[in-house]
């Protein structure tokens, strides 16, 4: 599998450039000729890279669609005999004879404005190629430059590309975001500067400067201003602005001292920002107007920036009013706010007339002035702005009714008990709405002749552009009621009408009704647990069989996204034996069952085949199961047999792609996919190999239906429902884009219309959906080292520093990582520092913590999971505390054979004896049902709070009838503390750069790591 390295080429004069490099380490790493000829041995071809990369999916090929190849000089580390491979291909870092050496790499170029789209797009890894440390860390990068310009932390500039003036927005890093800037410093791989001489602070100013300009044209694709476009001829400040939002930023023509002029003023403008933009902004409110008058009242206020709740209107400023934080002449603040406000809204200068303005009395078309050209310029440059609710909506839209022609009523259970289907026929009708009124043909074109930007219709005020005024003038003209089926108008939910003139509001009677708004299962007739079912299935996953039923039954897919631990198999088995109770004679033969009960394949990870198998013998014995995995599966006219004698067949995503042919020559009832989103990337291997398997009817089986983007959530959706939500490239303009990029929440109503319907979604804090899961309580325990840890800690410090400050490049991240590997070691006992076979009692903190906890737990009677990242030190600490409890202690680590991994998780289940079950974090911290244990004690920290709630509901699930204790051991005063405090002050950051691991720490400065690693006198005991 490629390894994909992302690397930044700042401008110097002109736009910088994305690099995108890879190596195969299936390649050989060192070779004397090829080190002689300086070309990197083991990095495959632009070409190649470009194929592995754009069979990923279509997404990806259309962003990447601007790549050309070329080669670029990477200074990399190296040896004698050539570069070494990276840490992100799982090689050993070597230690001896490292130098940096100039490489010449195959490389995908982009300019600086794709680069945006580029990084979104490969933030999902292919079949073929996994991203590496410095492509995820320029992802996060493109996310955070998406979030300052959302958040309006941006200015316009006047820069010089290539020799040309041009217009670009560039970032405003202050308070926090400054605070940000500084550790995407600190973190930052050296492969992405490793083809520049500029160092860390050049290249990330660069990458954000462009990331940046992409993120912010993305946000404004509209122009600035409204009226006709700037022409060549025409002064250049009205070209610069037309630019801002153009496909051509550049500016030919422009005289020097017209550029001087424009360019000194906004250099001013990005400086008072910075100088301006502290904890306190001047912030705009806009009020409508009172009932039968037209005039708008612009508030100005103080505001924080950093807690914008904290507000004091300036009426109450100039009366003595304060909120925390507030400077000593707030006053001041205000007055030289509105100053500099005022070259963006010219109004202002009227309320500056007064020696204390308040605020401003602005008519309807100086109202829409500042909501169109003012407004967003405001929000770049920092201050705070607040609108109506309806601003930035499209104010023109359609509203879709239908009424069920059902005799017998339109009750939802009357409607499912008399066999509704998306063959019924219904009556329907469109109108015309604007705002929340219908309108009609007649005041529709009035108001297209009245050419008003704001109106205000049946009391509510409403932005209209020409565009959609001419596109529902054009709508009224066509077919607008009649007779359509349930499938018809659920597609043209789903649809979503026009452009310019999208479906707002559906109102649809009956089960239909009840399928688009979401409540389908909960207004079903209910489907009964099948006898067969050997448990009792409650109340909410009753009404989760009752829709999946009700969708199989219409031939629709569905997503099962229940919360993890809410019995998604227990359903889905359920499904399974409620069709073949209610449909199947057992006199008929296998051969003439009908479609609706034919084989179900199930897909799901390996780790979960023998899950499915267990729970399937355990809730459903009736069910034939048959396991299609491993070399000794069936194949050929055996694997038909087998399949024709099997009500369930569980096989494996792998197996899935191996076996295609095979599995598509079946005409399977329904294929399932559990842990779907293992799917989520459309272009893998394994997602088209899903959907080629042809069945009646799909469903996905996943807790997380979108982890990072929503093409995630197309890609599923486009499994259970072939071509429902259309093209990915439609789904990206119509929803993924405006509501990642623009907080669309138009288009985030509208996804939710079109998928709400195959959607079922419940999580277990919800109350109302589970009330006797018991709580989970989490604490930090804070553990003291002993004189002994103490010595040796301050030890491994004073070596390792000694070791980091004299070394560079890979060999710095090696020892770094080596460092805190010690450390840790360190604070869990000496022994697993030492391994030495010492003895273990009286010699840690954290194990004289763990000593008295396991008592008290096995005296109560109770059982517990504790989680150690180490096997090496769980192997020590099994038979030390079996020994000192007296009591059994099972150890689970990766080098069990499944049968005895099985026989553990077994005995701990079922054996009443109280005890404890070791588990190594990486072995068992998903897949396992352990709710014997109400206890729940991470050892030793992985520092990735995702993996550890992985590990602790491996307790708090379904089945667990007590509360569960969740402790976490950190050793005060330690590296174990610091980075704990680091973790919960950025948490934004943490999860994307830190939830990679721990390499993170490798790229903090000396000084850094110094105080990272340093020990606190408070720590020892």
């Amino acid at each position: 599998m490629l390894v994909v390295h992302g690397g930044w080429l700042p401008g110097a004069g002109r736009p910088g450039q994305l690099a995108l490099w890879a190596e195969d380490p299936s390649l050989p790493l060192t070779t004397n000729s090829r080190a002689r000829e300086r070309s990197h041995p083991f990095a495959v071809t632009a070409e190649s890279l470009l194929t592995a990369l754009t069979e990923t999916s279509d997404y990806v090929r259309d962003e990447l669609a601007q790549a050309e190849p070329g080669a670029h000089t990477l200074r990399l580390p190296s040896t004698a005999r050539g570069p070494l491979p990276s840490p992100d291909t799982g090689a050993e870092p070597a230690t001896r004879g490292l130098r940096l050496a100039e490489w010449e790499v195959p490389a995908l170029l982009l300019p600086g404005d794709a680069a945006l789209a580029a990084l979104s797009a490969l933030a999902d890894p292919g079949d073929d190629w996994s991203p590496g440390s410095s492509l995820r860390y320029l992802s996060v990068l493109a996310g955070h430059a998406c979030d300052l310009a959302r958040r309006g932390r941006m200015l316009p500039q006047l820069v010089t590309e290539a020799g040309l003036p041009t217009a670009r927005w560039r970032p405003v890093v202050t308070g926090a975001d400054a605070a940000t800037y500084r550790d995407f410093a600190a973190a930052m791989p050296p492969v992405v500067r490793a083809a520049d001489d500029g160092g860390v602070s050049a290249t990330l100013r660069d990458a954000l400067d462009s990331l940046v300009d992409g993120a912010a044209r993305t946000v404004m694709p509209e122009r600035i201003l409204i009226g006709h476009r700037a022409g060549p001829k025409a002064p250049l400040p009205d070209r610069w602005i037309a630019a801002l939002t153009a496909d051509d930023p550049t500016l030919p023509g422009a005289k020097p001292d017209e550029q001087r002029d424009l360019r000194k003023a906004l250099d001013d403008w990005l400086h008072a920002a910075h100088e301006a933009n502290g904890p306190i902004r001047v912030s705009f409110r806009l009020f409508e107007p009172e009932p039968e008058t037209d005039m708008w009242r612009l508030e100005f206020a103080l505001q924080s920036a950093e807690d914008p709740s904290l507000y004091l209107p300036a009426a109450e400023v100039w009366t003595g009013g304060s909120f925390p934080g507030l400077p000593p002449r707030p006053d001041e603040v205000l007055l030289a706010g509105l100053g500099r406000a005022v070259r963006l809204f010219r109004l202002l200068h009227v309320a500056l007339r007064d020696q204390e303005p308040v605020g401003l009395e602005i008519d309807t078309s100086e109202a829409h002035e500042f909501l169109r050209q003012a407004a967003p310029l405001l929000q770049a440059a920092g201050f705070g702005v607040q609108l109506p609710s309806w601003a930035g909506r499209k104010g023109v839209g359609l509203k879709l009714t239908t009424r069920s022609k059902s005799k017998k009523g339109t009750s939802s259970r009357a409607v499912a008990d008399s066999g509704f289907g998306l063959d019924e026929i219904v009556s329907f009708k469109i109108d015309l709405i604007i705002g929340d009124s219908e309108v009609t043909a007649e005041e529709l074109a009035e108001l297209a002749r009245l050419k008003v930007p704001l109106v205000r219709v049946r009391g509510q005020w409403v932005e209209l552009d020409d565009r959609q005024l001419k596109a529902a003038l054009k709508a009224v003209g066509k077919r607008r009621e009649g007779e359509l089926t349930a499938g018809e108008v659920l597609q043209q939910v789903v649809d979503g009408g026009e452009e310019d003139l999208p479906l707002v509001e559906v109102d649809a009677d009956g089960m239909l009704g009840d399928l688009l708004s979401g409540q389908a299962a909960e207004r079903l007739a209910l489907v009964p647990t099948p006898p067969t079912f050997q448990g009792t299935l409650r109340p909410y996953q009753e009404r989760g069989l009752s829709w999946l039923h009700f969708l199989s039954r219409l031939g629709l897919g569905g997503i099962l996204a229940d919360d993890m631990g809410l019995g998604k198999t227990a359903q889905t088995l359920s499904l399974l034996l409620a069709e073949r109770e209610s449909v199947v004679d057992a006199t008929v033969p296998d051969f003439l069952r009908p479609p609706e009960v034919a084989p179900t394949l199930l897909i799901c990870p390996m780790s979960l085949v023998s899950n499915w198998f267990k729970e399937a013998a355990k809730f459903a014995p009736s069910l034939r199961v048959y396991v299609h995995h491993g070399g000794t599966r069936q194949r050929g006219a055996d694997f038909d047999a087998a399949v024709q004698n099997a009500d369930l067949v569980v096989t494996t995503y792998g197996t899935a792609v191996r076996d295609l042919a095979t599995l598509r020559d079946v005409h399977w009832g329904r294929v399932v996919c559990d842990e779907a989103q293992a799917i989520k990337n459309s272009g893998t291997r394994q997602a088209q190999a899903v959907r080629a398997v042809p069945a009646r009817s799909r469903l996905a089986l996943t807790g997380t239906p979108v982890e990072n983007h929503l093409a995630e959530l197309w890609s599923i959706m486009d499994f259970c429902n072939p071509g429902l939500l259309g093209p990915a490239k439609r789904f990206r303009r119509r929803f993924q884009e405006p509501i990642e990029v623009r907080q669309d929440e138009d288009a985030a109503a509208a996804l939710k219309r079109a998928t709400g319907p195959f959607v079922l979604r419940r999580l277990k804090t919800d109350k109302t959906i589970i009330s006797d899961l018991p709580e989970k309580n989490e604490m930090k325990v804070w553990c003291t080292l002993t004189p002994e840890q103490a010595t040796l800690y301050q030890a491994v410090v004073e070596d390792m520093m000694d070791a980091i400050s004299g070394s560079e490049g890979i060999q710095r991240r090696g020892n770094v990582l080596a460092a805190m590997t010690k450390l840790k070691q360190v604070c869990n006992h000496p022994a697993h520092l030492l391994k030495d076979g010492s003895r273990l009692p009286a010699r840690s903190g954290k194990l004289a913590r763990l000593e008295e906890l396991a008592e008290e737990i096995i005296e109560d009677g109770d059982k517990a999971l504790v989680f150690t990242q180490y096997a090496e030190w769980g192997s020590l600490l099994q038979p030390y505390l079996a020994a000192h409890l007296d009591r059994p202690v099972l150890w689970l680590h990766g080098g069990l054979s499944k049968a005895k991994r099985d026989e553990l998780v077994e005995r701990f289940q079922t054996d009443d004896e109280p005890m404890l079950f070791l588990l190594s974090l990486k072995a068992a911290g998903t897949g396992l049902n352990l709710t014997a244990a109400n206890h729940v004690v991470h050892f030793d920290r992985w520092w990735n709070p995702a993996v550890e709630d992985q590990a602790t509901d491996r307790a708090f699930r379904i089945g667990q009838s007590r509360n569960v204790q969740v402790r976490k051991f950190i050793c005060t005063g330690t590296l174990e503390e610091k980075i704990d405090a680091m973790i919960e002050r950025k948490k934004a950051l943490a999860s994307s750069v830190v939830g990679t691991g721990e390499d993170w720490i490798s790229e903090l400065n000396t000084d850094q790591l110094r105080e990272l690693f340093a020990l606190d006198p408070a720590a020892v005991r």
